[in-house]
């Protein structure tokens, strides 16, 4: 994404915020200290997160503080943010524009919490990176590890009880509803979480469990427990899941389809696939 896109995203929000500000005036305060008092989208971003995540004891300026703090410290962040608020806007029938997820939707505003946590980790901030990460759980019902590694044009669509383990990986263009679970099966030490190829989309409910792959445009039924690992375009459901059909879309993620398509030559086509022995590299 180039700088001019950035700057017309931010645009475009402020002109959403004038507008409703303008349509109900009760709302003009709010939209004023959460948006259009600021000049970039990062500091209405830290302003929003700081006024949701903020308590007594660490006040709402202070959240705010440490939210513009790690978007400084790594500005490839805003990038992810806007491909975030993209994802919402083009996948999410029930979005109007850019402010409805970014005032509103909880699984977006814990996705760019959690980015800011993930820095502090990543700085051997722990403490912080926690801290941050029992707010964003007891506020959003969204427990993501601040050491998982997410990409980018992500949406978690609804996102209440969401849980992402410390090891889980997940590339670009990923989306997911409410309830889902990337965990491990045990106690166990090391790389114990799943790693989620680009343009998987995972159904409400879902468990993924375990140090396994999950090929890129996979899609996993709704109420599915994954144990196994899932070839790339490939559909599978149940409990346990099995394959059941190949997506209709390369990237499944992109289009939300979450029908079950005609099973065709999926055994055969199956039969010789491995998992990939190294997983890739996923930026923030």
């Amino acid at each position: 994404m180039n700088p001019v896109a950035d700057h017309e995203v931010w645009s475009q929000i402020r002109i959403e915020a004038e507008r409703d500000a303008q349509a109900e005036p009760i709302l003009a305060p709010y939209l004023t200290a959460a948006i259009l008092r600021h000049d970039t989208l990062t500091e209405a971003l830290a302003a929003i997160l700081g006024v949701k995540l903020g308590t007594d004891q660490v006040p709402a300026d202070s959240i705010a503080s440490l939210v513009r703090e790690a978007y400084a410290t790594d500005p490839q962040l805003i990038r992810s943010v806007i491909a975030d608020l993209q994802a919402v806007a083009t996948r999410d029938p029930a979005c109007g524009g850019y402010t409805s997820p970014l005032l509103h939707f909880k699984g977006f505003q814990s996705l760019q919490a959690y980015r800011a946590a993930h820095v502090f980790w990543n700085q051997e901030r722990c403490a912080t990176a926690l801290y941050l990460q029992g707010r964003i759980s007891e506020v959003f019902a969204v427990d993501i590890h601040p050491a998982a590694r997410i990409g980018k044009g992500i949406m978690f669509d609804h996102a209440t009880s969401v849980v992402i383990g410390a090891t889980a990986v997940v590339e670009d263009d990923f989306s997911m509803l409410h309830e889902v679970t990337l965990g491990g099966t045990g106690k166990q030490d090391g790389d114990r979480h799943p790693k989620i190829g680009r343009g998987v989309m995972i159904g409400a409910g879902a468990k993924v469990l375990g140090n396994i792959q999950v090929g890129e445009g996979a899609k996993i039924g709704a109420g599915s427990v994954v144990l196994d690992p899932v070839p790339p375009h490939t559909t599978v459901a149940g409990i346990p899941a099995r394959p059941v059909s190949f997506p209709a879309h390369s990237f499944p993620a992109l289009e939300m389809d979450q029908s079950f398509d005609a099973m065709s030559d999926l055994v055969e086509s199956l039969a010789s696939w491995e998992p990939a022995a190294e997983e890739s590299d996923t930026p923030r």
